[in-house]
């Protein structure tokens, strides 16, 4: 774009807010001569209509620290993914994730594949801080006590402001209408959906969600349980029920993944083990 002879012209550094909260330093040429300030202008135009230059979440630490610290574990008769806590909380990665999350621009979040795959991956690693900050833990709900509940505690912040779990997945994420999400947050527990030993990701969105739940469905440990035509469930199916009337409903919804025998009896009543989901 830069055409016009240095002799003839002058440099000026201009700020530009781009996205709200990403400022660069531009340097825009003025022609000394004609027409500089029509040029000035066309050049200012095309930087504030290019897309934007805030950068998407980077999940390489998370995704590190995962790999490391999460194996497939088997207790107290359920098959689950476990979280080495007390490696995981020693881990110079972790307090760069956390920083990395802290002050990740939420204007950035464009689609709501973002939001969605931003969003479950936040949940899962402030569950394991909640876990972190108050070990030992035998549950993670004994972080928190009648009266004040563990999801309704401060945990973390996003955009400058504090949050708790409750409000990342009842405020944000279930608004959004994807009823998936409930086999890819993890409550940090046994009865939870397994943590996923990768972070989710706008491009995967899709596939993700359908492993993790053909995945949790498959688990009949705590997922799916059949004898004859009498088929039992998470409890998670009872407790979220009124989020599967997208689907047609939380039989529709199994069924996508299961095949149900005809006559069908289908109960969330399988028990939830809430105790901790530790290696």
């Amino acid at each position: 774009m830069r055409v016009i002879e240095q002799s003839r012209c002058k440099v000026l550094r201009h700020v530009i807010a781009i996205g709200g909260d990403s400022i660069v330093n531009i340097d825009i040429v003025h022609e000394t001569l004609g027409s500089g300030l029509a040029g000035t202008v066309l050049l200012l135009a095309g930087l504030l209509l290019a897309p934007s230059a805030v950068q998407a979440q980077d999940w390489t630490l998370y995704d590190e620290l995962l790999a490391a610290h999460v194996a497939p574990v088997e207790r107290e008769g359920i098959r689950f993914h476990g979280v080495d806590y007390a490696a995981w909380a020693q881990d110079p990665r972790y307090p760069q994730l956390l920083a990395q999350i802290e002050s990740h621009p939420l204007d950035s979040l464009q689609s709501e594949a973002d939001k969605l795959a931003f969003y479950i991956n936040v949940y899962n690693v402030y569950a394991i801080r909640m876990v972190i900050d108050n070990a030992p833990l035998t549950s993670i709900r004994d972080a928190g006590s009648l009266f004040s509940p563990v999801w309704k505690k401060p945990v973390g912040s996003l955009g400058g402001r504090t949050v708790t779990l409750d409000e990342i997945e009842h405020q944000i994420l279930r608004p959004m209408g994807e009823p998936r999400i409930h086999f890819a947050i993890v409550c940090a527990s046994l009865s939870c959906p397994d943590l996923r030993r990768e972070s989710f990701s706008a491009a995967r969105l899709e596939t993700q969600l359908q492993e993790q739940t053909q995945g949790f469905l498959d688990n009949a440990s705590k997922g799916l349980q059949q004898d004859g035509s009498r088929v039992r469930v998470s409890q998670i199916f009872d407790w979220f029920e009124v989020d599967f009337d997208s689907a047609g409903g939380v039989e529709a919804f199994v069924s996508r993944y299961h095949r149900l025998p005809a006559g069908a009896r289908l109960r969330a009543d399988i028990p939830y083990n809430w105790n901790l989901n530790a290696q």
